[in-house]
């Protein structure tokens, strides 16, 4: 039996994946920053993993931590009329929700899963979803109806014939599907969600080719700007770029919400508070067999299966440890000759 209590120090460390969501910085910012004093990290002994002292990471983000913070920041905003929405790849209904909350009216909903739509018709009795692949509906009927049209679509290249990215270049992509229902529908304004990584996708040009094709069909992009969930009173460290598209013949100016101060964690989401009226309900939980219990309480919070003991790791993670050890010895090899 290992004593877990060795791993006690890890409840003043932050992982490197933990510390990059946190700061807004990638990892391979932050293996810099070591490697330049900036932020030091320190070696954890078993996995030689990169950890942060908690207190340093605060040093460098200042308020970060604060939960004494008064949060005086409000995005709250009056509507002038009810808006209407159309939501694509719904999925269980997240974005729609954060719209509802808003004070938007859902019109309609899109999504392909069917256990999705089960969900979004189990929580909105009332709302309208059109289950099925996007590419058999058609929103014509929807013109001059809603007044925006939102998607999370996923993020596909398109083929680049000419100078200019058009509409039909995008064809096959689930983006040509979002920018033909706009150009359907006319809302005054659609919004798009995707990962960060949209950004440097096909080196930027997959973007620049999606403002091009909105730029057709007669909708202005705002500066696009990626998002932090944490920012927003959301206890999540979910980073998402958006994309708002504004029709031409509206004289209007989009602004981003202001990020909060005070930045919540699990802690409030598990509790009554500043969140929420109610605690979660109590849960068992899972019960493992003793055996695995036992590989489990040696991981330590905070921590994964890289924490564990190596023979442990071996014993568990089976061909798919040799392959980690393989790449890392690979990526250690080629940080070496980067460095001399």
């Amino acid at each position: 039996m290992y004593n877990v209590e060795q791993y006690g120090y890890m409840k003043d460390y932050l992982t490197l994946s933990e510390t990059a969501a946190l700061i807004g910085k990638s990892k391979e910012t932050l293996r810099r920053w070591d490697n330049e004093g900036i932020l030091s990290a320190v070696r954890e002994p078993v996995s030689n993993y990169r950890l942060y002292k908690k207190s340093e990471v605060q040093a460098l983000m200042g308020n970060l931590f604060d939960e004494s913070i008064v949060d005086e920041v409000s995005n709250f905003v009056v509507p002038e009329k009810e808006y209407r929405v159309l939501e694509l790849f719904a999925g269980a209904g997240g974005l729609a929700l954060g719209l509802e909350k808003a004070g938007l009216k859902c019109v309609a909903l899109n999504e392909i899963d069917k256990w999705a739509c089960e969900t979004l018709r189990k929580n909105r009795p009332n709302w309208k979803v059109l289950e099925g692949d996007i590419k058999n509906f058609n929103f014509d009927n929807l013109k001059n109806q809603v007044d925006v049209v939102t998607g999370g679509f996923p993020c596909q290249a398109f083929s680049y014939a000419g100078k200019k990215l058009g509409l039909n270049d995008a064809r096959g992509t689930l983006f040509y599907e979002f920018a033909r229902v706009v150009q359907e529908v006319q809302p005054l304004i659609c919004v798009g969600e995707n990962v960060r990584g949209l950004l440097s996708h096909e080196k930027g040009k997959t973007l620049e080719g999606m403002i091009s094709i909105l730029d057709e069909i007669g909708y202005k992009v705002a500066p696009v700007k990626v998002l932090k969930a944490i920012s927003y009173r959301v206890p999540q460290k979910r980073e998402r770029l958006i994309l708002v598209g504004i029709r031409k013949d509206i004289n209007a100016i989009f602004e981003y919400p202001k990020p909060h101060q005070k930045i919540y964690t699990l802690k409030d989401a598990l509790r009554s508070g500043d969140l929420f009226e109610n605690d979660v309900p109590k849960s068992p939980g899972v019960i493992y067999p003793r055996k695995k219990k036992e590989v489990l309480d040696l991981v330590p919070p905070k921590g994964y299966w890289r924490d564990l003991p190596i023979e442990i790791q071996k014993e568990y993670m089976g061909e798919v440890f040799i392959s980690v050890v393989v790449k890392r010895a690979w990526q250690d090899e080629l940080a070496g000759m980067n460095h001399r």
